[in-house]
């Protein structure tokens, strides 16, 4: 994928500029520190260009959340991480998880999406 060697890169993709940047980048800080000390591996690297691969060749690939249910439930199996050192506590992990549901995911829930409501009752 790429002719020269020195072209490879590591990607950072910052965080939806809606985040608490506090939160966010504390919490992408101990997701490092953690990989670090854990001795995380970080698997091979991927030296194609994914938009050129088939479903088969992607299907074991790592993939981040594909909403915000699924990163909600994600966090909720695996933060403890976060925890280390007092950065964050469990109460207030298992608070912001909660309202998430309650305020965000559930009143989503209640109303069709726009691409719904264009597909269905539009004309």
């Amino acid at each position: 994928y790429f002719a020269n060697p020195k072209a490879k890169r590591l990607e950072f993709r910052c965080p939806d500029p809606t985040c608490n940047p506090y939160l966010t980048f504390s919490a992408m800080l101990m997701a490092v520190l953690d990989g670090i000390e854990t001795k995380a591996d970080p698997g091979e690297p991927l030296d194609r260009d994914i938009y050129e691969m088939t479903a088969e060749e992607l299907k074991d690939t790592p993939k981040t959340p594909r909403d915000l249910a699924e990163a909600i439930d994600a966090l909720e199996a695996d933060h403890e991480f976060l925890t280390a050192g007092g950065v964050f506590t469990d109460d207030l992990i298992e608070a912001w998880i909660s309202w998430k549901r309650e305020k965000e995911l559930y009143e989503l829930h209640l109303r069709p999406h726009p691409y719904e409501f264009h597909l269905y009752y539009d004309s």
